[in-house]
């Protein structure tokens, strides 16, 4: 059977089924698939669906929105948001209630500037499109076309 290009998401599916210790088998069971089609994803020799993605997202405990942008089907939103996920969700030094609470932290950090950076842009909208704001640029420029 040829390998298809989802190498870099099996190996990662991999890295994260032992990172949490699991066996092959037992991934498979926690994610509802059949063991022989999950070392096939591992492989690279089959392209899970979204919703097989999601089965085992849910089963490693990570988001599936990772496990989504390693397979392609979305794009990476903020390379470093990811990586640190990531780098939270494997850590052995802390447990799974303190890994949630270390993500809802930085969740919260992200939409709040967010929302402090959405003001910027609007702000700049209400400049006079020439670079000056309300009516001083109109005296420079003589009559307003």
């Amino acid at each position: 059977m040829a390998s298809l290009n989802v190498g870099p998401l099996g190996e990662y599916i991999r890295e994260q089924r032992r990172n949490a210790q699991y066996s092959l088998r037992q991934l498979a069971e926690a994610a509802g698939v059949s063991n022989p089609y999950l070392s096939q994803i591992e492989r690279g020799l089959r392209k899970p669906s979204a919703e097989i993605l999601q089965q085992i997202a849910k089963a490693l405990r990570i988001s599936a929105e990772t496990l989504y942008v390693q397979a392609g089907i979305l794009e990476e939103r903020r390379g470093e948001g990811l990586e640190l996920r990531a780098s939270i969700l494997a850590d052995p030094l802390i447990n799974e209630r303190q890994k949630q609470a270390l993500l809802a932290v930085y969740d919260a950090f992200l939409k709040e500037n967010a929302v402090a950076a959405d003001p910027v842009p609007a702000a700049d909208g209400a400049e006079d499109p020439a670079g000056g704001v309300g009516g001083s640029t109109d005296e420079h420029r003589g009559e307003a076309p």
